[in-house]
């Protein structure tokens, strides 16, 4: 599924193209997604691009009387085509802009584009959303606060978008590797210190993602159809029964909250 970072790394790929732009026409061809597209996304031709930013997982296109939402779900990819690309068979969607379109894939139809004329922050799907873990509002101060608040392991906790949001299953796991702390702890444990530690190894192991374009495990791929290549460069995700590349001992696999955590039980205290 497309975390924090993939989504992050399409936004910086379509920004330039679309913002200052008209849309000129859209083309919905399978509006069964995750929710029913609306019929105002149909009537979006005429409308300017005014900025396109970002919330958790949501892109947000910014038309001026209203924002188009946008969710990549598990499968979805939004890619810069020409007018005259032939769509294939789970292309649903196409945005013009003249002779360029920006095309909605999604294999699985669990993304989502949607409409809204109020402000994305009071949307249904955005307001409960926790803190932008890249942003100045999250610190060891604050993360120390919410863990105070809860009995979570602090794996599930990273993975709670109400929380802190879209940091997702293998940035939590190569996070808590890079802060030393052991999947399974209670997070009203961590001590102040190592809720320092831990906000910044989550901002380090994301910004190291999006340079490196995301992580395409399956279906994602950027706005220019590039994989990233994050998951080539794991510490302990996905590496089960490997050398940890610190130490040398196995890295171990354990199922929290019907996801897979990796750790090494020697680094991770």
């Amino acid at each position: 599924m497309p975390e924090l970072p993939e989504v992050e790394v399409t936004r910086r790929g379509i920004a330039p193209h679309l913002e200052g732009r008209t849309i000129t026409a859209v083309a919905v061809r399978e509006p069964r997604l995750r929710w029913r597209v609306p019929h105002a996304v149909r009537t979006l031709a005429g409308r300017q691009v005014r900025a396109v930013t970002r919330r958790g997982k949501y892109l947000l296109l910014d038309c001026g009387d209203g924002h188009l939402i946008l969710h990549l779900g598990m499968s979805g990819s939004l890619r810069l085509v020409a007018p005259d690309t032939v769509p294939g068979k789970h292309d649903h969607i196409d945005i013009a802009f003249g002779q360029q379109v920006l095309r909605l894939r999604d294999p699985r139809r669990f993304g989502a584009v949607l409409w809204t004329a109020g402000q994305p922050e009071a949307h249904p799907l955005i307001r409960h959303l926790g803190i932008e873990p890249l942003s100045r509002a999250l610190d060891g101060r604050r993360l120390h606060a919410l863990a105070r608040e809860s009995r979570l392991q602090i794996k599930p906790f990273l993975m709670d978008g109400r929380r802190v949001v879209g940091i997702g299953n293998i940035y939590a796991s190569e996070s808590l590797f890079l802060a030393g702390i052991q999947p399974r702890l209670r997070v009203d444990h961590l001590s102040l210190e190592r809720c320092v530690s831990l906000t910044q190894a989550i901002k380090k192991t994301l910004r190291a993602a999006i340079r490196a374009g995301g992580s395409s495990l399956r279906d994602f791929a950027g706005s220019d159809g590039e994989l990233g290549c994050f998951q080539l460069r794991t510490r302990v995700y996905d590496r089960a029964g490997q050398a940890c590349r610190s130490c040398g001992s196995a890295i171990r696999r354990i199922v929290q909250g019907q996801r897979a955590t990796y750790y090494c039980p020697s680094c991770q205290r």
